[in-house]
Formats: structure tokens, sequence, C-alpha cells
């Protein structure tokens, strides 16, 4: 079912809040998760919808902002391609460190109007692609960012696989992650370790210790 109105839905069911590690940095995200995920389901038919990552900020993403506010050196003058964007706090933060271009890129369907939103709120441009970029080769960008993408199995097997190429291309890979089941144990460079507020509605406990990677 195609959304009549994704921006106009956005902000009617969340507000423009500081990101709690990034506060530089502010968005449109909801306060709950059980109501704006019912909402989600309402507005686009549908049942058992994956929970919509566009309208929080995810411990993962927080951490990558953070690092690259702090390290603009990793972007400035570069092109930059933030995997799974949600709500486009990685690419944001990139474009506010420095960086030439972001592109976003998520299947979400509310995401692109996220994006948009959310770029203009911080005053920055940054392009979006709803398509599937792991079904081929990895764009040719300088910087691939990738904040909260091993919650579950298969993803997180296809996604490193695709990032690993990427790497292997010569794009420097960056991955933020708050100690997710599935996230690997080698093949990375440990760059630093935050604690993240977050809700206990997303994650178990309120402040969560994420950590941002470099693939070697």
């Amino acid at each position: 079912m195609a959304i009549t109105d994704p921006a106009a839905f956005i902000l009617e069911n969340t507000r423009l809040q500081t990101v709690p590690h990034a506060p530089e940095i502010s968005l449109w995200l909801a306060d709950e998760v059980t109501p704006i995920w019912r909402l989600t389901e309402e507005e686009l038919g549908e049942l058992g919808l994956p929970p919509p990552f566009w309208a929080f900020a995810w411990a993962g993403g927080q951490a990558v902002a953070r690092w690259l506010l702090d390290n603009p050196s990793e972007v400035v003058g570069r092109t930059v391609l933030d995997f799974a964007t949600g709500s486009g706090l990685v690419g944001v933060a990139a474009m506010k460190a420095g960086a030439a271009s972001v592109l976003g890129t998520d299947i979400d369907p509310f995401c692109a109007a996220a994006v948009a939103l959310n770029a203009e709120a911080n005053g920055v441009a940054m392009a979006f692609t709803d398509r599937n970029l792991l079904d081929g080769p990895p764009p040719r960008v300088d910087v691939i960012c990738a904040g909260d993408v091993c919650y579950e199995k298969p993803m997180t097997d296809r996604a490193l696989e695709w990032l690993g190429r990427a790497r292997a291309n010569g794009t420097r890979v960056l991955i933020g992650d708050p100690g997710r089941t599935y996230f690997p144990k080698s093949g990375l460079e440990f760059l630093a370790e935050y604690r993240v507020p977050t809700t206990r509605e997303l994650e178990d406990q309120e402040i969560k210790r994420s950590s941002v990677w470099a693939m070697v």
C-alpha cells in the first residue's frame, strides 16, 4: 500500500528533539515504540512489520555519529554512504563533519521522508535511495558507515559480506554496534566505545555501551 503523505505522518507522530549522545543534531523522533509501530502498520495496511527504525536514534548509530563529529578527518571532503540510514542520523553527522556528499540508503518506505526532514532540520543536504544496494556490487565511495546492522543473523551475514567487498575495493568501512549477538569478533579495528543513553523500550539498559569499529 502506498503512503499518501509520509512527511505529514512523521510530523504528526514524532517531535523534533536532540540526539542524546550527539546533541549537535536534532531529529524528528518518536517518544515510545509501541504507538508509532502500530500507527505505521495502520498507515501501510500491514501487520507484522519490523519496528520503525527511522523513528529512533539507535545506539550504534549514535556511536558512529559521535565518532564522526569528534573525528571529522574521517569524512572531510569525502563521499559517504550511510547504509541502512534509518533516520539519517549518521549521514547528517557526516555532512556536519564536512563530507563532500552523503547518500543514505534504506528500504523502509518512510525513510526518504524522514531523511529529508532531518537533513532540513540540521541545515544539510543529503541524498537518499530506497534501492536495496545489497543486490549489487558496493558503490565506489570513500566511506561507508553502518550503524546497528547486526540484529538478525541473515541480515548480518549478508551485510557484512557486502561491506567486506566494499573494504576490498578500498572503501573505508565504519561500523557502530552495541554488542549485538551477531556482531563479528574478527576482521575489525576498535576505534572507540561510548556510553550511549537509550531507553528500555529499545534496549535492555538505559545506558548502552556502544562501540565504533573499522573493517580491516
